[in-house]
């Protein structure tokens, strides 16, 4: 296994789900770890765990959505550890905005701020360290809705792609500086946000082949992080969903708005 003994990393939405497998595998390999989440007792127990096996690992409560509190954080851990070699912006919401909600546009609102400004403010507020120091990683955490945007969830699939397009421009920019910036294709995940989608449709899982575990998950950012390849995609088979579209478009459509009808 890779391991990344001495280095700092930060995790965001770190109180459950994969932001707190990833944090706890981080400190597990060696790495110094703080983890951030909106939750204080989540953040508690997460911070006991991580002191089981990286001592100077922590966690403190931050909302990523109010980016000057987020950056400040980092810049506070900046000062106290020296530097970020790692961060993972996971932290993310999602909620169904179907075209005749309500709600209107507040939705989308949150939804960007949390989903996109979070994972913008903590990657340019890293990255100037990083290229100093020609070294760092940055993962951006997107979803398969980016690139396959299913019905009802606009404002979700808006948000990852926003994020992937963010992140794809970003590593290309720094590069040659020696920081390696990934977007993350988790799959699916039977995390509470991953229930939450099931519960809202008509209660069936997604093919196996696209199922992950948050162990599977981790496994596959930790060994490939830091690695030439800008994607990181946890499963194959959403990859087929954009050259199906390309192929064979009005299948597609047709397949998608069937879907759309049963929900």
């Amino acid at each position: 296994m890779k391991r990344y003994d001495g280095q700092v990393a930060v995790v965001t939405g770190a109180s459950s789900g994969l932001g707190r497998r990833f944090a706890v595998d981080l400190a597990a390999r060696g790495a110094v770890v703080v983890g951030l989440a909106r939750r204080e007792r989540l953040l508690t127990e997460l911070e006991d765990e991580l002191r089981r096996t990286s001592p100077e690992s922590g966690a403190a409560v931050c909302d990523v959505s109010d980016t000057e509190a987020y950056t400040t954080e980092l810049a506070s851990i900046e000062r106290e550890h020296g530097h970020v070699d790692i961060l993972i912006n996971n932290a993310g919401i999602e909620q169904r905005t179907p075209v005749d909600s309500p709600e209107g546009l507040e939705p989308y609102r949150q939804i960007l701020e949390t989903n996109f400004f979070g994972t913008v403010a903590g990657t340019l507020a890293v990255l100037p360290g990083m290229r100093r120091r020609r070294s760092g990683i940055i993962v951006n955490v997107s979803s398969d809705s980016a690139r396959a945007p299913e019905p009802r969830a606009g404002a979700y699939a808006a948000s990852k792609a926003a994020v992937s397009a963010f992140t794809e421009a970003v590593a290309h920019e720094v590069a040659a500086d020696g920081v390696h910036v990934h977007v993350l294709y988790p799959a699916w995940v039977p995390t509470a946000m991953g229930m939450s989608g099931v519960n809202d449709s008509d209660g069936s899982l997604p093919p196996k082949a696209v199922r992950r575990t948050e162990e599977d998950v981790s496994r596959t950012v930790l060994e490939r992080m830091g690695g030439d390849r800008m994607d990181i995609n946890a499963a194959w088979l959403p990859l087929l969903a954009p050259i199906g579209r390309t192929l064979a478009p009005r299948a597609y459509q047709r397949g998608m708005r069937k879907f759309a009808s049963s929900q």
